[in-house]
């Protein structure tokens, strides 16, 4: 059941995003990019919902009122990365646009990597580091001045559950840099979307929204660590079938 639950889920996806992301291109010539970004949350909210009906994932989100209230206020959400499922979700669930930071090659993903790239977010060279970390600086400055939040995976890469990766100071550096507060998030997506894995089965992902950290003062290595610190400590409290035997610094 789970098998053909995926394939369905897989059609339902594919099915949509042609249209959808058709309509997109060719709307973004006359519409704003604010009015670009809810469209495609509009798609968007279809995935995730064909993933709670046809794939039984179903969303348990904490702590909304830690996030910034204020039409202008800035923030860096720096998630915990285990599957697709946060990347579809997040923009559902967040009451401000989001700018992901993500490599230039997505865009040429057919149809959804097409309308990425009508989208204002922030697309990077990862082989070209000094120019890549300006470019977010200076995008991710205008796009938080006009109340859009920067989203990133600080891990860089999916992360097997009950695993953790190295944690890169690229989001804290962001936030240090523009003065916004760094807004901590747990995942337990691979509980139902593992890592590279086409079958997904029914259940609970926990989303944890940590309080808000301050950056100013800070240097980005040490609030990155806080950040780490609060991160997989949550991710064990929601997910500890997952760390039984493993060590604090696993």
């Amino acid at each position: 059941m789970p098998f053909i639950r995926s394939v369905l889920h897989l059609l339902w996806m594919a099915v949509t995003i042609i249209p959808w992301a058709t309509f997109v291109v060719i709307a973004s010539l006359f519409v704003s990019s604010t009015t670009m970004y809810w469209m495609c949350a509009g798609w968007l909210r279809v995935a995730v919902s064909g993933g709670t009906f046809i794939l039984g994932i179903q969303n348990r989100v904490t702590g909304m009122e830690n996030l910034p209230t204020g039409e202008t206020s800035a923030a860096v959400l720096l998630l915990k990365h285990q599957s697709t499922w946060e990347t579809l979700c997040m923009p559902t669930l967040m009451p401000h646009p989001l700018a992901y930071v993500f490599k230039k090659e997505l865009l040429y993903v057919p149809f959804f990597g097409w309308a990425m790239a009508r989208m204002d977010m922030i697309h990077i060279d990862r082989s070209q580091r000094a120019q890549a970390f300006n470019k977010v600086v200076v995008q991710g400055k205008r796009l938080m001045a006009q109340g859009t939040w920067v989203i990133m995976f600080p891990e860089g890469t999916r992360i097997p559950r009950g695993q953790k990766g190295t944690y890169k100071s690229g989001g804290t550096r962001l936030a240090i840099e523009t003065g916004a507060p760094v807004i901590p998030i747990a995942v337990t997506s691979a509980k139902c979307w593992p890592r590279k894995a086409f079958i997904k089965t029914p259940g609970i992902v926990d989303i944890s929204i940590g309080k808000p950290i301050p950056s100013a003062g800070r240097q980005p290595d040490e609030l990155m660590r806080e950040v780490e610190a609060w991160i997989e400590s949550e991710m064990r409290r929601l997910d500890p079938e997952a760390y039984a035997g493993a060590s604090a610094n696993t």
